[in-house]
């Protein structure tokens, strides 16, 4: 098989490079690597709050995030709720394909750029290409597996335990393609922010930062967490990192003939 391993650059691949890296990526070949680059049909810079997709409205593309974060929102009773966030190499609204409109909203977290992929694109995927299909049904059963997490922390953690493995998680999924944050993990997340992610109120989330910062795990200022102990940090959120599969029990580690 014509394999590119764990070491492919994104620079190869501007606009995909980091999709599904550090898991089924080094899995596909060159010829599918350059496939899903050229799925892109254009890129669009969008500032901070854009609404990407609203809920229930049809859509006929899919979008996959280049740069930035990107939040998975409902609203009820006046309130907003952060279900997901995505980072560098997600699709977004992969889901769409199937389903055609979401039940959430798709929001910009910051300034981002974005790759627009129709749904035509997808549909001969599905049809002619069964090894990228299989990892477009991959990523989405990925997102899957986080959505699981959250609900799990939710009931299980605290607030300040919340906050910490919500950092945990983006920091670990943002080693995956290659953006190490060895002390400082740089985010747009404002403290309302964290507190529609955490299901608390903003003035809870305050309280849980700052018992962060008193306990020595963490400092955050301005969405920006510093810490000098990511393995710290990791163990006070009880973060073990398989949801990902990207190491531990659950690594994806099939080699596909």
């Amino acid at each position: 098989m014509d394999a590119i391993r764990g070491d492919i650059r994104t620079a190869e691949f501007p606009l995909t490079g980091a999709f599904l890296a550090g898991r089924l990526r080094e899995h596909l070949g060159a010829d599918d690597l350059r496939y899903i680059e050229n799925l892109v049909d254009t890129v669009e810079d969008h500032r901070d709050g854009t609404r990407l997709l609203k809920r229930g409205v049809v859509t006929d593309h899919s979008t996959i995030l280049i740069e930035g974060y990107v939040f998975r929102t409902m609203e009820a009773g006046g309130k907003r709720y952060i279900l997901g966030v995505n980072v560098p190499g997600d699709f977004v609204d992969l889901h769409g394909f199937a389903l055609k409109r979401l039940d959430h909203n798709v929001d910009a977290a910051g300034a981002i750029k974005v790759g627009r992929v129709s749904h035509a694109s997808l549909q001969k995927v599905m049809q002619d290409r069964p090894r990228i299909a299989r990892a477009m049904w991959f990523a989405t059963l990925l997102d899957a597996s986080i959505d699981r997490k959250w609900i799990q922390i939710l009931e299980q953690l605290d607030a300040p335990k919340r906050i910490a493995h919500l950092f945990a998680e983006v920091q670990t999924r943002l080693k995956l393609i290659g953006r190490d944050a060895p002390r400082a993990l740089r985010t747009p997340f404002t403290q309302i922010d964290l507190a529609d992610m955490c299901g608390v109120s903003a003035i809870h989330a305050n309280r849980a930062v700052g018992k962060m910062r008193e306990l020595g795990i963490a400092e955050i200022r301005r969405g920006d967490l510093f810490t000098d102990d990511w393995d710290r940090l990791k163990r006070y959120a009880r973060f073990e990192p398989d949801y990902l599969y990207g190491d531990g029990a659950l690594k994806f580690d099939e080699v596909w003939d």
